[in-house]
């Protein structure tokens, strides 16, 4: 049956050209875990892109019980984790992969940087991966603020001082994210709508981009 649908979903798009490149496409020996031990430091891309998948999966899932107002959103969280079948699990995974895709991240870029991974043709490429991990960063900083606690609303305070301390355009930065004067409903909801909405849009963009490069220039050659 399955064979069936394959066929006749092939005959109209013609899906297995596409399929056939990306199964048959070969990857160079230095990278291959089986000839080189040091080929074991190119799979930190692989797993910082397979940990942002769990945080995607995970996020879409604690967003169906998660309430982005005042009066609700501690309880929300409260109610994910004691109440909700394996919420306690789910949100985990989300509150550590946040930490882990940081660290697997920064693996990443000192392997691009000190394999000279990132020098002609690859420029583009190494600066869409610095746009991606300042992406990251962002949406750390901006779902730390979610469960609407003592330390999420104390840090973000502090993160609002920092932004108003950049010259020039400082004061604009700290009106654009808290939305008034204090840190409280407005804020919460922008927080939670560039959280959610704006960076995550911002970074399928910016991982289309930087996989189509990959594919185009190959990947880079051993140090």
């Amino acid at each position: 049956m399955l064979q069936k649908l394959y066929d006749y979903i092939d005959e109209r798009l013609d899906i297995t050209p596409m399929w056939r490149d990306i199964a048959d496409h070969e990857v160079p020996e230095h990278v291959n875990p089986a000839h080189h031990f040091s080929a074991f430091v190119y799979c930190f891309g692989g797993l910082t892109f397979f940990v942002t998948v769990i945080q995607i999966l995970s996020g879409m899932f604690l967003t169906m019980y998660y309430v982005p107002d005042i009066v609700n959103a501690h309880a929300s969280v409260y109610f994910l984790q004691s109440e909700v079948a394996q919420g306690v699990i789910v949100r985990g995974m989300h509150h550590w992969g946040a930490s882990l895709v940081i660290v697997m991240m920064f693996l990443h870029t000192l392997r691009v940087f000190f394999t000279g991974s990132y020098k002609k043709p690859r420029e583009l490429n190494w600066v869409v991966g610095v746009l991606i991990f300042f992406v990251m960063l962002g949406l750390g900083l901006t779902g730390y603020l979610l469960p609407w606690d003592m330390k999420a609303y104390f840090a973000t305070v502090v993160t609002l001082e920092i932004a108003e301390s950049v010259p020039l355009i400082g004061d604009f930065a700290k009106a654009l994210l808290a939305g008034g004067e204090v840190v409280g409903a407005a804020t919460l909801a922008r927080f939670f709508a560039i959280h959610v909405f704006f960076l995550p849009a911002a970074l399928l963009g910016l991982l289309g981009a930087h996989f189509i490069m990959i594919r185009r220039q190959g990947i880079s050659g051993p140090l």
